[in-house]
């Protein structure tokens, strides 16, 4: 019996998009597939490999699994923070290296006067302010601009009339 209440709740954690599933180094990249399921992307850094877990409420949380050259995890953590962020640097940074960095965007769009495609990232801001970030990139796939304020989607105010219906 307590071996199905623990299933049932570490399958409840998952659909909940938590992320206490215990994750230690060295895991094989088996056993953190097996934990935490299939990715939503994947992309290559150098030897490594990175295996992409966008979760969360409103998609405010992206997780990274770094599985070295040996098949086993290097590190687990939540990539849409303020710290990664900040190393992408403007006029430098490619859409690759975005990827690698925060993962795939929660939703993408285009500005047609400026010609650049905009990739917009819903995170949490110091673990409390519900935030976008917006990484503009051109049609060479460099990054241009970086802006960031709050997501409308939570504007208790709502005189756009946008509210809950912008989210993805």
């Amino acid at each position: 019996m307590k071996t199905s209440i623990a299933s049932a709740a570490l399958l409840c954690l998952l659909a909940a998009g938590c992320t206490t599933v215990p994750l230690q180094p060295g895991e094989p990249e088996s056993s953190v597939i097996t934990k935490l399921g299939r990715p939503t992307h994947t992309y290559r850094d150098g030897n490594s490999q990175l295996l992409e877990y966008m979760r969360g409420p409103a998609g405010q949380q992206t997780w990274m699994a770094r599985i070295g050259p040996d098949g086993k995890l290097n590190s687990y953590r939540q990539v849409l923070t303020v710290e990664n962020f900040a190393t992408i640097k403007v006029d430098i940074a490619t859409k690759d290296d975005v990827l690698r960095t925060i993962g795939a965007p929660g939703s993408t769009s285009f500005l047609p006067l400026r010609n650049l495609e905009v990739w917009s990232y819903a995170y949490k801001e110091a673990e409390v302010w519900n935030s976008l970030m917006h990484v503009h990139i051109d049609r060479s796939g460099i990054v241009r601009q970086m802006m960031n304020g709050p997501d409308p989607a939570y504007d208790p105010d709502n005189r756009m009339g946008f509210g809950m219906m912008m989210r993805r």
